[in-house]
């Protein structure tokens, strides 16, 4: 596997971004597409609404169960780095650090993580600028 960095670090899952949500995009659309085209027909108009409800719903439950998956993550790794930074200095992270930043914070090894910390809060860097501040990348594969 390829070292991780700045320019490689984003997590795409393939079957997921480019087949899954392609999919259900193109089933909605055909549903409201369906839906319009029986507008006047009485008969189909019943199945042709609730093709397009589920079809939304399906699709609003994927997204979901992703932006779930992720907060949850999230919370782990504010937990973590906190961690870290109370074992490397004794003191919690501040709490003017957003969680962007934090999330960005964990790319950092031990060595520049203390002082990137403490520049994030005092000058409230952007995540990207966070990133883009580190110098040895700290590789995270287990993002979801």
């Amino acid at each position: 596997m390829e070292t991780q960095n700045y320019s490689n670090h984003r997590r795409v899952v393939a079957p997921f971004h480019f087949f899954v949500l392609p999919l259900f995009f193109l089933t909605f659309i055909g549903s409201g597409v369906n839906l319009y085209e029986s507008w006047g027909d009485h008969e189909r108009m019943y199945s042709a609404s609730l093709i397009l409800v589920l079809a939304l719903a399906s699709m609003l439950g994927t997204l979901f169960g992703r932006i779930f998956a992720l907060k949850a993550q999230d919370r782990a790794i504010r937990a973590e780095e906190n961690l870290r930074h109370f074992v490397l200095t004794g003191k919690l992270l501040a709490p003017a650090i957003s969680m962007r930043q934090i999330i960005a914070l964990r790319f950092a090894p031990d060595a520049e993580f203390v002082p990137l910390a403490g520049r994030a809060a005092a000058e409230n860097m952007d995540p990207d600028a966070i990133k883009r501040a580190i110098k040895n990348w700290r590789a995270d594969l287990h993002r979801a």
